[in-house]
């Protein structure tokens, strides 16, 4: 370290056009190169930093990117970079804060159907919440069009693969490190849960609930009974549906990309985890 610091010295600040901010400039005495307290920031060379948590708030507040660009006075296009900046960010926040958390002794997770651009081609998001109602990990997948629409949907699409099975096998592996091996699993009656989930957590107990009735508020997440076993997960995957934009309606503002998905979700968790449920 001290070798280091005998090779590179200051020279002089600046001030940053982005935000106004002087920032100090330094210089290497072997290579010559000039390179600041910025130039290793993960901000480093954005001209609009300071939309950065502006974009964050709005996209896990049921604002779309396009009303955000609109409020912000900006170019779509910006917000569409700042929207892949942010998430990217809150997806390894979120991990290495999951991680600090003490593990999990009880844990709910079941699955929330959106879709692709058209009902035509549905997607589902394996959800798990602790006992705090913190998001541990959300999975999307694609998955085949069911009941009256699977005929229409494989003469317009044709045949679509079902990802449900690989992304439920992933999903607990990645549980494994928020989770105690013997901890309680909640979920519903889902045939397909209790040989996945005995796979990856051969100590853990599984309780399995009948599906209840939904209501007409939280679009079916949240149920027309006085009490609900798995009302934290469900509450939670209503909370998803009323701040994130593309979940609202199957007509407007719909997920055309399963990744872009994904990242936004990750938004909503962050938001979620770090101001909703801590404050």
């Amino acid at each position: 370290m001290s070798e280091v610091r005998m090779h590179v010295v200051r020279a002089g600040r600046f001030r940053r056009k982005s935000d106004g901010k002087s920032i100090q400039r330094f210089r290497c005495r072997r290579c010559l190169r000039y390179f600041s307290r910025a130039t290793f920031s993960p901000c480093y060379r954005q001209n609009k930093r300071r939309l950065n948590h502006k974009v964050y708030e709005h996209l896990a507040s049921e604002i779309s990117q396009r009303r955000s660009a609109r409020l912000l006075r900006c170019n779509r296009k910006t917000i569409a970079k700042k929207f892949k900046f942010v998430a990217l960010r809150c997806q390894a926040d979120l991990e290495s804060q999951n991680k600090l958390l003490p593990k999990a002794k009880i844990v709910e997770f079941d699955e929330l159907e959106t879709i692709e651009h058209s009902k035509c081609k549905p997607l589902s998001v394996l959800v798990a919440v602790n006992e705090n109602r913190k998001f541990l990990v959300l999975k999307v997948c694609r998955m085949p069009a069911k009941g009256r629409l699977a005929k229409i949907a494989l003469k317009k699409y044709g045949p679509r693969v079902d990802e449900r099975p690989r992304g439920r096998k992933l999903f607990f592996e990645s549980l494994k490190q928020f989770v105690e091996p013997t901890a309680l699993f909640k979920s519903d009656e889902n045939p397909f849960y209790p040989k996945d989930l005995l796979k990856a957590f051969p100590r853990a107990t599984h309780q399995r609930f009948k599906g209840q009735r939904g209501s007409t508020t939280g679009q079916g997440e949240l149920k027309r009974v006085r009490f609900d076993p798995l009302f934290k997960l469900n509450h939670s995957c209503a909370m998803l549906r009323a701040n994130i934009n593309r979940l609202i309606r199957k007509t407007w503002c719909t997920t055309k990309i399963p990744e872009n998905l994904a990242l936004h979700l990750a938004i909503y968790a962050h938001y979620h985890n770090n101001y909703l449920i801590d404050h």
